[in-house]
């Protein structure tokens, strides 16, 4: 069955061709797509099944792959056209800037005291919960919030921003 099977796809194979030029209008493409589905046909040659037409099945399966093609492109350009987006809507300058905040961050968050950093890295790093970090670090939730609101403090104050509102939100923050 297997060696008639490949016969007869030798035989479709110019109508094949025919089909994905009118399916891609590019031979590259065609040629591409063609190969494609004789792939796919020749791997899932126990689903034909011989009283079927071949030429038929052969052509559904290109469909297929042309369709799940064009679908994947049109994700893959709005992908891209979103990220080009977001890259002009936020020029290097930003980025670069940002990233020489976020190590004198993780430079000053050195520099805490060890039960004030362990809070820190164990709330906003890991995500933990206050009661999870609590229980992690064996100490009361109370302290947790105590501590991560003196981290959080301490953080602002040595990047120069804990003045007025901002300080006073870290210390609404740090009581949830």
């Amino acid at each position: 069955m297997e060696s008639e099977f490949r016969r007869r796809l030798v035989e479709l194979l110019p109508r094949l061709m025919r089909f994905a030029l009118a399916l891609t209008r590019s031979r590259p493409e065609a040629e591409d797509l063609t190969q494609a589905t004789c792939e796919r046909a020749l791997a899932r040659i126990d689903q034909w099944q011989a009283d079927t037409r071949l030429d038929s099945w052969m052509f559904r399966i290109m469909q297929t792959i042309w369709l799940n093609n064009l679908r994947g492109r049109r994700v893959r350009e709005r992908h891209r056209a979103a990220l080009s987006a977001a890259e002009a809507a936020s020029p290097a300058i930003p980025v670069a800037e940002g990233r020489l905040m976020l190590a004198e961050v993780a430079g000053k968050v050195l520099e805490l005291p060890v039960e004030q950093r362990l809070v820190l890295m164990l709330v906003t790093v890991e995500g933990f919960s206050y009661r999870e970090a609590a229980e992690i670090a064996g100490i009361p939730i109370g302290t947790v919030m105590s501590r991560l609101a003196r981290a959080r403090l301490g953080l602002m104050k040595a990047i120069g921003e804990a003045e007025g509102n901002l300080a006073d939100n870290v210390v609404r923050m740090g009581s949830k």
